[in-house]
């Protein structure tokens, strides 16, 4: 058994190696690259089969694999190119990457790909375009002040029109949200938590679809607030956050925002934070990762919203 295979996703080929050093293969980036693929694996039988996100072009090959049974991970990038630089690999081919992947997947375990249900990939899809809208009207924004008075009419043109464009996303995610399925009730148990409300539950959703399918180390990893250690033999750092999906960081950022003057136990922990000489990003950032703690455990349970409830320690 070949203990990994790795795949290199372009939007029209894909390389594809085995961590037993086997030369390189190419494949069409298409449903018949697909299923040569499919009977190439299958004649390695490997333990996982490694791929990094690549803004979309890897989604058919994905599903292709899964849809065949085989044991396929979805990476992201950064974890993919801090492997390579502990490896000591900094050249970087389409071969070399395929071949970092392999490695990757031989000498880790990797959480298994699981394609969303379709009205949770329809949410993420719409979750992702809203943002992307809300991101060019925040531009436009702040460019109309320093503008010229000979393109400020033009920038107001372009605000309302992403002003409809983003109302019209709203209101296929509340029809979609209407609607019976499991991402929907989900949404539900989110929406009844004092700043969260529809649009927030499901950014929330959309970005982050493991919540309430990990510990509460996991999920605050990664999204980025858990506080990580800078030490270094006796020399201790002051703790940070880092990394993480900035995405969902700034949905959970501004439930945060209303949750810590709405929702009494957050109010209370923002203001004790305050209280012992905390900066206030620091005591808000602290209350981002309480309420995104209690809300993986609530989904995760499958109960409704405590206030007064101490988030478990799952």
């Amino acid at each position: 058994m070949t203990k990994a295979i790795g795949v290199d996703v372009a939007k029209r080929a894909l390389d594809v190696a085995a961590s037993d050093q086997t030369p390189v293969q190419r494949f069409d980036n298409s449903p018949a690259g697909w299923s040569e693929l499919i009977q190439w694996a299958r004649g390695h039988a490997p333990a996982q089969i490694v791929i990094e996100a690549t803004g979309g072009y890897e989604q058919g090959v994905l599903a292709a694999l899964f849809e065949a049974d085989l044991p396929v991970c979805h990476v992201n990038p950064r974890q993919v190119r801090d492997f390579a630089k502990a490896t000591g690999e900094l050249a970087k081919t389409d071969a070399l990457d395929a071949r970092i992947l392999a490695q990757m997947g031989a000498l880790l375990d990797l959480q298994r790909h699981v394609p969303p249900q379709a009205a949770e990939q329809q949410l993420q899809a719409l979750v992702s375009r809203r943002s992307t809208l809300v991101r060019m009207r925040t531009a436009e924004r702040n460019r109309r002040p320093q503008a010229d008075r000979v393109v400020r009419a033009s920038i107001k043109e372009i605000i309302e029109a992403l002003d409809r464009a983003i109302q019209a996303i709203e209101a296929r995610i509340h029809q979609l949200l209407t609607q019976a399925s499991p991402v929907a009730e989900r949404a539900r148990h989110l929406d009844q938590v004092p700043g969260i409300g529809q649009i927030n539950a499901a950014g929330l959703l959309g970005h982050i679809p493991e919540l309430g399918h990990l510990n509460r180390k996991a999920i605050a990893k990664l999204v980025g607030v858990a506080p990580l250690n800078r030490d270094s033999g006796a020399w201790r750092g002051r703790r940070s956050t880092w990394g993480g999906r900035a995405a969902a960081r700034s949905v959970l950022y501004m439930a945060t925002l209303v949750a810590v003057r709405y929702e009494p136990d957050l109010r209370a922990r923002y203001q004790r934070l305050l209280a012992a000489g905390k900066p206030p990003k620091v005591a808000l950032v602290a209350c981002m990762r309480s309420l995104l703690i209690r809300l993986n455990a609530m989904l995760r349970d499958g109960t409704e919203w405590q206030p007064d409830t101490v988030p478990s320690t799952g």
